[in-house]
């Protein structure tokens, strides 16, 4: 945090608070491809103003999966980091489990949060049975990562790029007809969390289940048209059935036209591709004012330590990394939006130089939750639905949309708590 924000944050009453001289605290994070650089400039720049508390890393989790079973295990041999970096879909599981810390009355004692940009949608995000477990620290929305090359010799205009998925399919069939080894769209449909059929359920104005959660409701009028076009993509525009690092390394060489996933990669994928063709990205396909939502990914800060200690000195780094400058150094080093308001006042003239940084921030108006299914077999459930899409994604059962989404909803509905 800079000296001016620092004296700023003081004045507002955001407590930097005490904790014993040399304390540390243990993060530990998933995806080190996209975060590796970005928790190295927040430790750098929290030690400036903290040298009372040393932050160190764990080596990372792979991804949000592999961070919960990891914790899950750590948590019965007590062995858990300080602060674990986890899924926005993940904090119901800590939640239950009763591994993550509270964090109520750490905000209350604060004398300003909302001031220092800690907002009630912030809370809101981690907040599991009325209590707050965590702070997001990084969100992202998805978008349509486009190839301008590709699209002009398809005879596309980059300035009227497709709005509906009609639209988007029909691009594809054309650049696919440009041949050499060209695909004209990769869906990355397996990014975790089974985030991009969330995204196709919540745009046609689904949910996962109903209000009570003891019933699949995705398998409703807007699941079915979620699943077609799943369908659509796999057949009619012909997606490559790759892993996601492979399509965006194919995106990146130039043979893809249209890259959908996550924000998140926004950054890196614009220094592998350089001067390589244009990049632009465009809003994410279909989307309906007062109908379509979109689940937000990205991850949030969860206090795991377990002594009052290390809860306190790991508050006071969980607010930093969260906070006005945090979420500054998380926007610039990666795709990412920042949740905390004030970071934008840091940011001034940064989108106007980035307009492929805007598009995600256009969509927050969608923006809802990422949702993650009740009960002991949470986990389980997302790997069940990743296991029905790929019947589609593969061919085997791309000609059935219908009857996977029916088999898909048994299977789950077998999985969910009794009530």
């Amino acid at each position: 945090m800079h000296k001016l924000l620092l004296a700023a944050a003081a004045a507002l009453g955001l407590g930097l608070g005490s904790a014993s001289a040399g304390t540390e605290v243990v993060i530990q994070y998933p995806y080190p491809d996209l975060f590796n650089e970005t928790h190295k400039q927040l430790r750098a720049a929290f030690a400036k103003e903290r040298p009372d508390i040393e932050v160190t890393f764990r080596a990372a989790y792979k991804d949000y999966e592999d961070a919960t079973q990891r914790v899950l295990r750590e948590a019965v041999t007590g062995n858990v980091p300080d602060i674990t970096f986890q899924g926005l879909n993940r904090v119901r599981i800590f939640a239950d489990k009763n591994i993550g810390v509270p964090l109520d009355a750490l905000i209350k004692a604060e004398k300003d949060v909302e001031a220092a940009g800690f907002h009630k949608g912030m809370f809101d995000a981690a907040t599991v049975n009325n209590k707050i477990y965590g702070l997001p620290f990084a969100i992202s929305l998805p978008i349509v990562y486009y190839n301008l090359d590709l699209a002009r010799k398809a005879g596309g205009d980059p300035n009227n790029l497709p709005k509906t998925w009609d639209d988007v399919i029909t691009l594809a069939k054309k650049i696919n007809a440009i041949g050499d080894d060209v695909h004209g769209i990769s869906f990355e449909w397996s990014i975790t969390g089974n985030w991009l059929w969330q995204a196709e359920v919540f745009r046609n104005g689904g949910a996962m289940l109903n209000a009570d959660e003891t019933k699949v409701a995705f398998d409703g009028a807007a699941g079915k048209k979620a699943i077609e076009t799943i369908a659509r993509i796999a057949t009619e525009a012909k997606s490559p059935n790759l892993s996601g690092p492979d399509m965006r390394s194919a995106f990146v060489a130039g043979r893809v036209g249209m890259l959908i996933t996550s924000t998140a990669y926004l950054n890196t994928l614009t220094k592998q591709i350089g001067d390589r063709f244009q990049l632009k990205t465009h809003v994410y396909p279909g989307l309906q004012a007062g109908v379509s939502r979109l689940p937000p990914g990205g991850n949030v800060g969860i206090i795991t330590a377990e002594t009052p200690e290390r809860q306190k000195a790991a508050w006071e780094v969980l607010k930093f990394w969260t906070g006005a400058k945090g979420g500054a150094i998380v926007v610039e080093t990666t795709g990412y939006m920042a949740p905390n308001t004030n970071s934008a006042q840091l940011l001034k003239g940064f989108y106007e130089k980035n307009p492929n940084q805007f598009t995600a921030v256009s969509q927050l108006p969608y923006m809802a939750s990422w949702y993650a299914f009740p009960g002991d077999n949470g986990l389980k459930i997302t790997d069940v639905i990743k296991d029905h899409l790929q019947s589609i994604m593969d061919g085997a059962r791309s000609g059935e949309p219908e009857k996977v989404l029916a088999a898909m909803a048994a299977d789950v509905q077998a999985l969910l708590p009794k009530k």
